[in-house]
C-alpha cells in the first residue's frame, strides 16, 4: 500500500526516526510527572535525558551496556561531587578544574570516550543549575541519573527492535555523498577550450572531504559491531557493499588525464558530453543505491545508466573508427577513462550481489584501544603542549573555573548558565568556537522573544508542557544540522521548564547575559589560552598530506610488480592519504575563518591543495588500474620512476616538516628519467604506458609544490 511505503519512507530517515525516540522518551517524563501532579521532578528528569542523548553514541547492543555503565558512573560522579562541594568554593573550583581536564583527556581514548566526558560535563553544570534548591544530598542526582537511565532504557529497547537501522543509515550517507562529489567531477568533462579546473578542484576537493567523513563514519559504526576489526552476522553484507563505496571512491577520486587538454582536443566532439552524461546518471544511482538501503530493499539498477553506458560505448567506437579521430596520446586516455566508468557501472549494476566480490582482507583497521595498557598509553600521548586535546583541556578547564569565580564574586544565583554556555561554545580551535558563538547568541535572542511570547499567549501549565515535548523534540532534531535553531528551542525548553515553577519571566534576562558572558570566556580562551592557530601547523598538515600521497602511491607501485591485491595495508593506506587531503581542504578553510594576522600563505596554500589533491588523483587512477606488469624492462623504468618521485616527495615533506626552505633539491638526481617517461607512452602494452604516464603527470607537477613548500615554511617561522 503507498501510505505504508510513504510511513516506511519516513520512518527510515535517520533525523524522523531519532525525533521519535525523543518525542517516546519526554513523555515517558512529562505525562507521569503531570498525571501525579509533580512538576517538580520535571526539570532534573529531562535534563538527565539531555544529558544522556548527548552522551550516547553508536555501538553494538552489548557495547553500549558497556557504555551505558561507564557513562551513569561518570555522571553518578560529577553529580554527588557537585552535591558534596558545593557549599565549599575553594574545594570546589579545585575540584572543576581538575574533573573538567581528566574528563576531556579522557575523550582522547575515542569518539565514545569524548561523547560521555562531554556528558558528565554537561551533567555536573546541571547539577550546579539546581543546587540551590536541594533539599538533601540524594534528590537532584537520583532525579538526574533516573532521566539518563529512562533515556537509555529507551533507546536499548529501540536498537533491539531495529539493530541494523544505524548500518543503513551510515552506509546510505556515503552513497548521498558519493553522488554530490560525483555531480562536480562531471562538471569537469565540459568540452570548452577556456576550461579552468582549478576552481572545480578546490570545489571537488570539498566534497571529498564530506565523502572521507561519511566513509570514516560509516567505518565507525562497523567497528562498533566487530570483534577487533572483524564482521560477522548480519552487518557482513553491508561490510561488502562499504567495500564497493570505498573501491568506487578510489575510481571517482582518480584523475587520467589534464581535463582542459581533454576539452581543448574534443572541443567540436560530443564524447566528453556522453561521459558526462554517464557520470549523471552515476551519480542518480547512488541516490537510488541510498535509498534502497534505507529502505531494506534490493537495489533496482536504472535503465537510464545502461542506455548512457551502450551510448558511450557505440560513441567510443566511432570515434576510434574516424580517420582523423584526434591525438593519439588522448585517445587513449579516453580508453582508460571508459575502462574506468564502465568498471563503476558494473559495480553499481551487480550491487545486489556484493558478496560476489570478495577483498582479500575482510577485517577493518581497528585502532581503538581495548586494554589498561594501551588506553594509557593513548592519554600519556596526549600529556604535552603539542596536542590539541591537551591544549583544549587546559583552556576549557581554566575558562569554566573562571566562569565559576564570577559566578561566587558577583551572588548570581543563576549564574551557572555562563559555565553551560562556555562548555558549549567553546570549541578546540578558532573556527568552530567563532561558529558556535553566533549561532549561541542568535539562538538564544530568538528563544528568549519567542518564549516571552508564547508563555503570554499560553499561561496553562498543560499547555506549556506541550511547548516542552515539542522543543526538547526540535532540539534534537536540529542539533547537528543546524546548532542556531537547536539553541533557540533548548531556550524555549528551559523557559517553559522554570515557568512551571513560576520562574518563566524572571530567568529571561538572566539566561541572555550569561549567555554573552560564557560566549566572551569562550573567545577569550580559545583565542588567549594556548590558541591553536591553524596557520601555526598548516606546514605539518602539508607534511602529513605529502606523506600519505607517498605511502599510497608505495603500496600501488608494488601492486603493478605482484599483481592487485585489495589487502588491509592497501586499504589502510588508500584510507589515509584521502583522510590526510580532507584535513587539509579543512584546515585551509579554517585558517581563513581566523584574525588576519593569523593567516598566511593564503594563495600558496590553495594552490598547494589544489595540487595535492591533483596528485592525488592520478595517484588514485593508477590504484583503480592495478594489474600486474609482465616485461621485465618495464618493471625497472616504473621502479626507477617510483624512486625518483619517493625521493622528491621525501625532500618535499622534510621542508614542509622541517620548515627547512633552504634545502639542495639537485641531491635528487633528475637523471633523464622525464624523457624516458615521454619515450614510454606510446608503447603498445597498455598498461605499462598507463602506469607511466601518471607518474609522469606526477612528476610534472613536483616543482611547484617544491616552490610552494619553500615559500610556506618561509612564512611559517613567522608566526
Amino acid at each position: 500500500m503507498q501510505w505504508l511505503q510513504t510511513l516506511r519512507l519516513y520512518w527510515a530517515n535517520k533525523t524522523i526516526n531519532y525525533s521519535f525516540l525523543i518525542l517516546v522518551t519526554l513523555l515517558g517524563v512529562v505525562i507521569p510527572a503531570w498525571y501525579w501532579q509533580r512538576i517538580d521532578l520535571i526539570i532534573p528528569l529531562i535534563l538527565g535525558i539531555i544529558a544522556a542523548a548527548l552522551a550516547e553514541s553508536d555501538d553494538s547492543f552489548s557495547g553500549r551496556i558497556k557504555a551505558l555503565v561507564l557513562t551513569l558512573c561518570c555522571f553518578a560522579l560529577a553529580a554527588f561531587s557537585v552535591e558534596l562541594l558545593f557549599d565549599y568554593p575553594i574545594l570546589f573550583a579545585i575540584g572543576l578544574f581538575s574533573s573538567t581536564f581528566g574528563f576531556i583527556i579522557l575523550g582522547s581514548l575515542g569518539p565514545k570516550y569524548s561523547s560521555i566526558a562531554f556528558g558528565s560535563l554537561l551533567l555536573a553544570i546541571y547539577t550546579m543549575i539546581g543546587a540551590h534548591q536541594s533539599t538533601n544530598l540524594w534528590f537532584q542526582p537520583v532525579m538526574l541519573l533516573s532521566g539518563a537511565a529512562w533515556y537509555y532504557l529507551v533507546s536499548m529497547t529501540w536498537q533491539a527492535i531495529w539493530p541494523m537501522q544505524p548500518v543503513q543509515q551510515s552506509l546510505a550517507s556515503v552513497f548521498l555523498d558519493l553522488a554530490d562529489y560525483i555531480d562536480v567531477k562531471a562538471e569537469l568533462f565540459h568540452p570548452v577550450d577556456n576550461l579552468i579546473p582549478q576552481p572545480l578542484r578546490i570545489k571537488e576537493a570539498r566534497l571529498n572531504v564530506s565523502t572521507v567523513q561519511s566513509l570514516n563514519n560509516c567505518k565507525a559504526t562497523f567497528l562498533s559491531r566487530s570483534r577487533r576489526g572483524r564482521i560477522g552476522g548480519p552487518s557482513d553484507r553491508f561490510l561488502n557493499i562499504y567495500f564497493i563505496a570505498q573501491d568506487i571512491h578510489e575510481r571517482v577520486s582518480s584523475t587520467h588525464y589534464r581535463y582542459q587538454d581533454l576539452a581543448r582536443a574534443f572541443e567540436r566532439s560530443d564524447i566528453l558530453f556522453r561521459f558526462q552524461y554517464l557520470l549523471q546518471t552515476h551519480a542518480q544511482c547512488y541516490r537510488d543505491i541510498a535509498h534502497a538501503i534505507k529502505m531494506g530493499r534490493p537495489y533496482e539498477h536504472s535503465s537510464k545508466a545502461v542506455q548512457a553506458l551502450e551510448e558511450l560505448i557505440s560513441a567510443m567506437s566511432y570515434l576510434k573508427g574516424q580517420q582523423n579521430p584526434g591525438p593519439k596520446n588522448l585517445i587513449t586516455q579516453l580508453t582508460y577513462l571508459f575502462d574506468n566508468v564502465a568498471m563503476i557501472s558494473s559495480q553499481i549494476e551487480n550491487l545486489n550481489n556484493p558478496d560476489a566480490r570478495q577483498t582479500d582482507e575482510g577485517a577493518l583497521n581497528d585502532t581503538d584501544p581495548h586494554t589498561i595498557r594501551t588506553m594509557w598509553r593513548r592519554i600519556s600521548s596526549h600529556l604535552n603542549k603539542d596536542s590539541r586535546i591537551f591544549r583544549h583541556a587546559i583552556r576549557l578547564s581554566i575558562a569554566l573555573t573562571v566562569g565559576y569565580g564570577i559566578i561566587q564574586a558577583l551572588g548570581l544565583e543563576r549564574g551557572y548558565w555562563i559555565m553551560l554556555t562556555t562548555l558549549f561554545v567553546c570549541q578546540p580551535n578558532y573556527s568552530a568556537t567563532r561558529k558556535k558563538l553566533v549561532n549561541r547568541v542568535i539562538g538564544t535572542i530568538a528563544g528568549l522573544l519567542i518564549g516571552a511570547f508564547l508563555l503570554t499567549v499560553f499561561p496553562s501549565h498543560e499547555s506549556q508542557l506541550v511547548f516542552i515535548v515539542i522543543s526538547g523534540v526540535l532540539f534534537f532534531a536540529f542539533r547537528l544540522n543546524n546548532y542556531g535553531y537547536a539553541t533557540g528551542f533548548i531556550t524555549l525548553l528551559v523557559l517553559f521548564c522554570f515557568n512551571q515553577l513560576g520562574e518563566g519571566y524572571a530567568v529571561v534576562l538572566p539566561r541572555l547575559a550569561d549567555t554573552l558572558v560564557g560566549c566572551a570566556l569562550a573567545v577569550v580562551a580559545v583565542t588567549r589560552i594556548l590558541p591553536d592557530w591553524h596557520a601555526r601547523r598548516l606546514h605539518k598538515v602539508l607534511a602529513d598530506a605529502v606523506q600519505a600521497n607517498q605511502d599510497y602511491l608505495a603500496q600501488i607501485i608494488e601492486q603493478y610488480l605482484i599483481g592487485k591485491k585489495d589487502n588491509l595495508n592497501y586499504r589502510i593506506a588508500r584510507r589515509y592519504a584521502h583522510n590526510q587531503d580532507a584535513n587539509l581542504s579543512v584546515s585551509i578553510s579554517n585558517m581563513l575563518s581566523e584574525p588576519d594576522k593569523y593567516r598566511i600563505s593564503v594563495e600558496e596554500s590553495f594552490r598547494f591543495l589544489t595540487l595535492s589533491h591533483a596528485i592525488l588523483g592520478y595517484i588514485s587512477a593508477l590504484g583503480a588500474h592495478r594489474t600486474k606488469l609482465i616485461q621485465a624492462p618495464t618493471h625497472q623504468l616504473v621502479i626507477d620512476s617510483h624512486n625518483l618521485i619517493h625521493r622528491h616527495l621525501e625532500t618535499l615533506h622534510k621542508q614542509l616538516n622541517n620548515k627547512d626552505h633552504s634545502m639542495d633539491l639537485s641531491t635528487i638526481g633528475q637523471s633523464e628519467l622525464e624523457q624516458r617517461l615521454n619515450e614510454w607512452r606510446d608503447e603498445d602494452e597498455s598498461s605499462a604506458r598507463l602506469v607511466l604516464q601518471q607518474l609522469q603527470l606526477i612528476y610534472r607537477l613536483l616543482p611547484e609544490l617544491h616552490t610552494l613548500a619553500e615559500k610556506i615554511a618561509g612564512k611559517g617561522n613567522n608566526i
